[in-house]
């Protein structure tokens, strides 16, 4: 009798320091491992490895493997590769770093997929089960995404955050410069059939307490945010998800927001310098003038704000920190990311410091010299050295027990006693896990010796 033929996926851990265990925010279901898991032809004998939770087999007999790997990721993607090519086996990558800098992945992978797998992925499996395969795959077309739904018995017996992901949607029909989805998506928004999302929700509900909806925006289509969210409302579930400060501003819709369910959502403020955000362009951000009210707006219908900003940009100096710490806690942010400008390639802003030459790294995410928290170009009025330290001390600032006592007092954090519980829980969180992320080597830093490429 034959054996069935042997898939391996992994998912690759941003990178660790010894000694030391990976940082507990950062492990959340791997949605794409599990996409690819459900697309994958019957009667392949499928195993998975999360690098984050456990140590890879590599001597386990497989056939293929296959890694879906971001910037971040890309240079611990490589080491693992290069492990699994000493033992012969050949290595298929794919995912937004593969798509955006396939020149470089070509060189660490027998295959490339090019853009979404929902096409081409049982093809390729077809093609390596036949001895077959081609170097390159790629959807011509943006796929349907009624095949999209996640096949999570892959995830048996690994420990993530109590949080149960669901994929709405793809895309976001804003161009930041700076961000990598608009170049992935080609500045579009898809969203999956409702009917779709509300079975994974039922399905998933009796082990998941709170829903998030990982879209990069959920409302970026709002004719198809409101139907999504009308058909949530006899569910009663309890989610989270990503959204732009400008819905904010419609009170119909928020109240629309509060009816279905939404408890929170992470919005990019990014800057509160209006220079800075027509630069990056995010006109959203400005077109119907400051945050105030929309921040008002959104603590009536008591949805919690995870903040972000961005630092780094043409017009920042160090009041811009105080600015944006001053803001996030006068408003109760419930979360705050204080980062630092990352220029990842395929985006404008990689293009464009590039042409300024203002790049420190020909390739940051594979540099020995670079690890997390390092500002890879040369800002304009700060030094990258500056930006970093202002960036650590925001979050140190933010994350600090007089300032979490204070934003736990804000009617919105302290509505509900489960999210008062959670904000103190993941307020500590995020506070030990300051100093643990900072200097992260990117990828496995006690690998030594070169990266084994692919036959060309």
């Amino acid at each position: 009798m034959t054996r069935p033929f042997r898939l391996t996926l992994v998912h690759p851990c941003i990178g660790r320091k010894p000694g030391q265990p990976y940082l507990r925010t950062w492990q959340m279901e791997p949605l794409p491992v599990a996409v690819l898991a459900a697309l994958t032809p019957k009667g392949v004998d499928r195993r998975f490895y999360d690098d984050r939770l456990e140590e890879i087999p590599y001597d386990e007999p497989t056939d293929l493997v296959g890694i879906s790997t971001e910037i971040y990721t890309a240079k611990r993607a490589y080491q693992i590769a290069s492990e699994y090519r000493r033992r012969g086996v050949p290595v298929v990558m794919g995912g937004f770093h593969a798509t955006l800098f396939p020149e470089e992945v070509q060189r660490y992978a027998e295959s490339v997929v090019l853009g979404e797998a929902e096409e081409v992925w049982p093809h390729l499996i077809d093609d390596y089960r036949s001895g077959t395969p081609h170097k390159l795959y790629k959807s011509e077309t943006r796929p349907s995404l009624d095949r999209s739904s996640p096949d999570r018995t892959i995830y048996a017996g690994k420990r993530y955050l109590p949080l149960g992901l669901v994929e709405a949607g793809r895309g976001c029909k804003f161009t930041c410069e700076f961000c990598a989805i608009q170049t992935f998506y080609g500045s579009s928004y898809r969203q999956r059939p409702v009917e779709h999302i509300l079975q994974e929700i039922q399905s998933i509900r009796d082990r998941s307490k709170l829903i998030f909806f990982v879209n990069d925006n959920i409302f970026s289509d709002r004719t198809a945010a409101r139907e999504l969210l009308e058909a949530l409302i006899p569910l009663k579930a309890r989610w989270v998800s990503q959204g732009s400060i400008d819905l904010g501003r419609d009170e119909g819709f928020l109240k629309l927001l509060k009816a279905s369910g939404c408890q929170g959502l992470l919005i990019g403020f990014e800057s509160l310098d209006a220079e800075n955000l027509r630069q990056m362009g995010k006109g959203v951000n400005l077109a119907q003038g400051d945050f105030e009210q929309a921040m008002e707006n959104l603590r009536k219908y008591g949805i919690r704000v995870y903040g972000t900003f961005v630092f780094g940009y043409d017009h920042d100096t160090p009041e811009a920190f105080d600015r944006a710490y001053d803001f996030a806690v006068r408003h109760g942010l419930y979360l705050c990311g204080f980062n630092h400008l990352i220029p990842m390639p395929g985006t404008a802003l990689y293009q464009r410091l590039a042409n300024e030459g203002r790049l420190l790294y020909d390739a940051w995410w594979l540099d020995e010299g670079y690890s997390y928290n390092t500002v890879p170009f040369r800002p304009a009025r700060m030094s990258p050295e500056d930006v970093k330290e202002c960036c650590l001390k925001a979050r140190r600032r933010f994350y600090s027990i007089p300032s979490t006592l204070r934003r736990a007092l804000h009617p919105s954090n302290r509505s509900d006693w489960f999210f008062l519980q959670a904000f103190f829980a993941l307020n500590w969180l995020h506070r030990a896990e300051i100093n643990q992320r900072n200097a992260l080597p990117l990828g496995d830093s006690n690998r030594r010796g070169p990266l084994l490429e692919a036959a060309q």
